[in-house]
């Protein structure tokens, strides 16, 4: 009892977070070691993995203002002004058999898009780091059009950082390409981070583990995450010492983002015209996406990200492929 109230006092004086330790059953049915910050400044992928997986867990840092809550993340409420909204009761999903005081970590394929899935681990000792991070800036996540803006505006100027799902500090992995998205300055340091420190403040004080799962979420074949859904589960303890569920906005005040390919613009100004919506820079074709059955111009450049086994081109009239279940793309709209 000592230490979970020395953890709790720290988190809460060092973060201004109360911290709500809820016991928790799961559902049987500071480094900123999440992201670039030094460097550079339609739903869900909720496939599960063939292999046995790793998850992380933590508590979750309740604001001061009461935080909106959700079943599922189909049913998040729009950004309101809190980087986060809790879901499910604030109780992660984890089935009985992924849980495990095991120590490892998994990582899904990328999908068609070049899309991270979701990633898991249980976090141990074992796995954090012993070395300094390495330069992640050779991944170039998907929706990464970073543009700097005031420091006033965006801690750092740079609206966006190669974000880990499972921070560095945890499991250290660095340059990753199944780990890395591409994430706002706010997601990353008001959103992930103290659920990132609080899992590892918890792992270091105990020696215990704690599951932690982190799922992009996506809409349709948008290249930009709208934001990410986080569990954390401690093992030992059976979730009395971190135990949450949340989603966490993948925004930035003030500034609009166009989420199907990651541009963004400050808000009030007009939205810049992209080589992919001058018609004068379009040749006629089309290019097709035979696994999510998507049509677009072959300048889209969500055209650019299809795989070669998932790519067709094709020049005419398209009523046949609408009639084959073929879908415009909502970027580049060629359908309209």
């Amino acid at each position: 009892m000592k230490l979970k109230r020395s953890i709790a006092f720290l988190i809460a004086l060092v973060l201004a977070l109360s911290i709500v330790f809820t016991a928790c059953d799961t559902d049987t049915s500071s480094d900123f070691g999440n992201d670039d910050a030094f460097e550079d400044g339609q739903k869900e992928n909720l496939n599960k993995p063939d292999k046995k997986t790793e998850k992380k867990t933590e508590s979750t840092p309740e604001s001061e203002t009461t935080v909106d809550t959700a079943a599922t993340p189909e049913d998040v409420s729009e950004y309101s002004g809190k980087p986060y909204v809790v879901l499910n009761g604030n109780k992660p999903e984890f089935k009985d058999d992924e849980i495990t005081d095991k120590a490892y970590e998994f990582y899904s394929k990328l999908d068609s898009l070049g899309r991270c899935g979701y990633t898991m681990s249980c976090v141990g000792k074992e796995l954090m780091p012993t070395e300094d991070r390495e330069s992640i800036s050779s991944v170039k996540p998907t929706g990464w059009i970073n543009n700097k803006y005031d420091t006033e505006l965006v801690d750092g100027g740079y609206i966006y950082n190669r974000c880990h799902l499972i921070g560095f500090q945890l499991t250290g992995e660095n340059a990753n390409k199944e780990n890395l998205i591409t994430g706002t300055r706010y997601m990353n340091v008001d959103g992930m981070l103290p659920f990132e420190n609080m899992v590892a403040d918890y792992v270091k004080e105990t020696d215990n583990h704690v599951m932690y799962r982190v799922t992009p979420i996506y809409v349709g074949n948008n290249l930009l995450a709208s934001g990410v859904q986080m569990e954390a589960y401690s093992v030992e303890d059976k979730g009395e010492g971190v135990c949450f569920n949340v989603y966490v906005y993948n925004v930035q005040p003030g500034i609009v983002i166009n989420y199907a390919n990651g541009d963004n613009w400050l808000s009030g100004e007009t939205p810049p015209q992209t080589e992919t919506e001058s018609e004068t820079s379009w040749d006629g074709k089309y290019v097709l996406n035979k696994s999510s059955k998507k049509i677009h111009k072959s300048n889209c450049s969500n055209a650019k990200t299809i795989s070669e086994q998932n790519r067709q081109e094709h020049i005419g009239l398209l009523d046949d492929l609408v009639a084959q279940g073929y879908s415009g793309c909502g970027l580049c709209k060629p359908l309209e």
